[in-house]
């Protein structure tokens, strides 16, 4: 009799045990984002260089919605989606920079889980949304030089507005299934996540579920939205670049390439470290070097893009000027 009722507490005690484990799983109050490791000087010079190069991103991108908005000149389809674009890079990069920034200045590295998954939703979400605007943009610059003569009637204002609101339906739309399925997986490890901000692959490594099916399914999304999206600007550019050279003057052939220059560039330079980072398997080998390229979508592109669509247009140097003018003469009119 003694002995069934020692054998019915180790019972009890096993699976209040278990429940305890199974509890310390799940709940995890906070999470750590470590972010560089480095020396306390080199990180204030990185806060410096960051806290820059944000500001004048804002103040650039900021700028150029501002110009398309008030400048005539530049009510068109193209400036338009460049408007767009500068959109998307306001919140793309102020989804992780500024956390950045104040892990960099106070040493504080707590997140919370609600906090990492949200910022990991938007994070996606702005990205796929760009993803699918440059592809937009392509497909604008296709039809401007292969069928020029009825460009105005297919992107009319009705059109460049659909194509804009369905590139940010369907970045936001794709990211929802990946984001569920992270909030409902179990932690039980350290809580220290080897990134500045919630990315993929450092999350996985702290769970103790099963997430063969996540990766499964983010790098199935990658593939679909990074190389599709990316096949469908090469097939764009081909055509352009086949048209062009048919073209017979080479003033004509010159200045079209200059209309579609800065695109590209843009889209080599935002689709270079994303495909490096997302297109292959879910590694923790390549983790620490993935952080290191992440800043280029997220603090370079960002910052280059304004520069890259300003250099060399003069329809956008000459709407600066007038738009400069107008703000300066505002102000004194106010002074005075």
């Amino acid at each position: 009799m003694m002995l069934e009722y020692l054998t019915l507490d180790l019972t009890l005690w096993q699976v209040n045990m278990l429940t305890v484990k199974h509890k310390n799983k799940t709940v995890i109050p906070e999470f750590m984002l470590i972010g560089f490791s480095i020396q306390k000087k080199t990180k204030f010079c990185l806060f410096i260089i960051i806290c820059i190069a944000y500001v004048v991103t804002m103040t650039a991108n900021v700028f150029i919605i501002i110009m398309v908005k008030t400048e005539r000149r530049l009510h068109k389809p193209m400036y338009f989606f460049i408007g767009g674009l500068s959109f998307i890079e306001i919140w793309y990069p102020s989804v992780t920079i500024p956390r950045l920034l104040w892990s960099l200045k106070t040493t504080k590295e707590a997140i919370s889980p609600a906090g990492c998954i949200t910022q990991f939703y938007f994070h996606f979400s702005l990205g796929a949304t760009e993803i699918f605007l440059l592809t937009v943009m392509a497909y604008d610059r296709y039809v401007a030089v292969c069928n020029p003569l009825r460009y105005m009637a297919i992107i009319n204002p009705k059109v460049c507005t659909i194509l804009i609101l369905g590139s940010g339906v369907c970045g936001f739309v794709s990211m929802i299934t990946p984001c569920v399925q992270i909030a409902n997986l179990s932690f039980c490890r350290k809580n220290q996540i080897d990134h500045y901000y919630c990315d993929l692959a450092p999350i996985l490594k702290l769970s103790c579920s099963e997430t063969s099916s996540i990766e499964k399914l983010f790098f199935c999304l990658s593939l679909f939205i990074i190389l599709g999206c990316f096949f469908l600007i090469v097939i764009s550019y081909i055509c352009i670049i086949r048209t062009t050279l048919m073209f017979p003057t080479a003033i004509g052939r010159r200045k079209t390439f200059s209309t579609f220059a800065s695109h590209l560039i843009v889209v080599l330079l935002f689709y270079g470290p994303i495909i490096f980072m997302f297109v292959r398997p879910t590694t923790g080998d390549l983790m620490h070097l993935n952080k290191i390229v992440s800043i280029i979508p997220s603090v370079v592109t960002p910052l280059l893009n304004p520069i890259i669509y300003t250099l060399r247009n003069q329809e956008v140097h000459n709407a600066m000027k007038k738009t400069v003018q107008r703000f300066v003469f505002s102000v004194e009119s106010n002074i005075n």
